[in-house]
């Protein structure tokens, strides 16, 4: 996949049957900043090779994946139909399966791509040959194409962004030469890695023997088992781990959360924490990439944060990185004010203050000879259509029309409920000139005391003033 691109003559059939878009679609990069500056930069000077089509397709294949994801379910496949699973085989599968699953969660993630710990050198020449054995490419390559997803993330600069389908970012992407060639990341640590240049270097053969022989080989000399250790230890054990793996950049863009931000499509969800031993809180990793946990509460299933803190203990792993909990704890709570201002907006609210008519004592005694006009701290209520529905009855608000309740309504005959308070707020029709009352806390309705609102720089050029209301005010940014 490392391949220099060609140029040669478009096909005059351009195909999107491989998920893959014509050069000239609509390209996605972000709408702000320098950041989107440099990929339409980057986009407009690269020379993407043709799209895919009927003449041209078997040369953009890239044949050794398309073997290695396909011989493996068909070979399992086979081995299920002709052999027998024995137990010892199966656990072997499982243990090896969860060493694999560490090599690239611990490894290849956590560590090389993200930095988020650091390692002495037997913990990573144990992680390299662990995640040799998943077959999913060297150290370098991996964590290249990783760094620029995270760099790129959901833009066309993306190696396997979501933004193109869940068929492409789960396997479409190994399977064909990329399109476009891999924006710029700085992978200088990694060159100068001694474990990484050595995996690098002996991949293939290391792929081989980890890959493939030794699960046979225990299977085979311990208890007599070749048959379902090349079938189930080997190629079953590689397509479960292959697919779990895949799911993060499938399933956690498109299934679960958006908890501590919706920027991008990463999502949190349980099924591919479980699978890939704690990968599924993909919204909190996105956010927070350098963090050596993918989950922060106790009861999220996360092993392999687990691992890295008991390597920590035995002296194996140390530097291991965390955002402050104070950031985390600010962004779950703008998600969370976010969410609660949209159900905000999904219900009807009393006409603000603001908005009102201000109407003189004379124009409210003279309208109150028209219609049941109330006034309650300042605000003038009518009450017309709630006459008949008053707890207390018809005739106490009747004795009230015209005249200034508000002693009353605060305890003076009843002391009412929140409920009442909210529902008397959507009964207003004007508001009192003069009436001091107004700016008292208890003319703001308790639903309206812990109101969240968008902040807009207008509003603060302005020189808008929040009034003794306990209104909460969010950053919440119109994007």
């Amino acid at each position: 996949m490392d391949s220099p691109q060609r140029r040669r003559r478009p096909s005059p059939e351009p195909s999107t049957c491989w998920g893959i878009p014509p050069p000239n679609h609509a390209v996605s990069v972000p709408d702000v900043g320098s950041a989107g500056a440099f990929i339409r930069a980057h986009l407009a000077a690269a020379s993407p090779l043709p799209p895919i089509t009927v003449r041209n397709w078997m040369k953009e294949v890239i044949w050794f994946n398309v073997f290695v994801v396909t011989a493996t379910p068909l070979l399992s496949i086979y081995g299920l139909c002709t052999t027998v699973f024995r137990p010892k085989t199966a656990m072997l599968c499982v243990a090896y399966y969860l060493w694999n699953m560490l090599g690239i969660t611990a490894g290849y993630h956590r560590l090389w791509s993200h930095r988020s710990y650091n390692a002495r050198l037997p913990l990573q020449y144990f992680l390299a040959v662990a995640g040799v054995g998943a077959v999913q490419g060297s150290i370098r390559w991996w964590s290249r194409h990783h760094r620029a997803h995270h760099r790129y993330t959901d833009t066309d600069l993306d190696p396997y962004g979501a933004h193109l389908g869940l068929w492409w970012s789960h396997l479409g992407w190994m399977l064909v030469k990329p399109r476009i060639k891999l924006a710029p990341v700085d992978i200088k640590d990694l060159q100068n890695n001694v474990v990484v240049r050595w995996q690098h270097r002996w991949f293939f053969p290391l792929t081989f023997v980890f890959g493939l022989v030794l699960p046979a080989s225990i299977a085979g000399w311990f208890w007599d088992d070749w048959r379902g250790g090349i079938f189930f230890a080997g190629f079953l054990r590689l397509t479960c781990v292959h697919h779990s793996v895949f799911c993060v950049n499938s399933l956690a863009h498109w299934l679960g959360e958006t908890t501590f931000d919706d920027k991008h499509s990463p999502r949190d969800h349980l099924l591919t924490a479980i699978i890939t031993l704690g990968e599924g809180y993909h919204n909190f990793h996105h956010q927070f990439p350098m963090d050596y946990r993918n989950a922060v509460k106790w009861y999220q299933w996360d092993p392999t944060k687990w691992f890295i803190a008991f390597c920590s203990y035995t002296g194996l792993a140390s530097h291991l990185r965390k955002f402050p909990d104070v950031e985390i704890q600010r962004s779950l709570l703008t998600m969370q004010l976010k969410t609660l201002n949209e159900k905000r907006n999904s219900i009807p609210w009393p006409v603000p203050s603001d908005e009102l008519p201000v109407i003189n004592w004379q124009s409210f005694q003279s309208e109150a000879h028209q219609r049941p006009l109330v006034l309650i701290s300042g605000f003038i209520h009518d009450v017309g259509e709630f006459m008949d529905q008053h707890p207390g009855g018809r005739k106490l608000l009747e004795t009230h029309v015209g005249k200034d309740a508000t002693s009353s309504f605060f305890g003076g005959v009843y002391d009412h409920s929140n409920a009442a308070h909210n529902l008397l707020a959507t009964m207003r029709v004007g508001a009192l000139q003069g009436g001091l009352e107004l700016l008292h806390e208890t003319a703001v309705p308790p639903c309206s005391k812990l109101q969240i609102v968008r902040w807009s720089p207008s509003a603060v050029e302005r020189g808008a003033v929040v009034q003794k209301s306990a209104v909460v005010q969010t950053c919440v940014m119109d994007h």
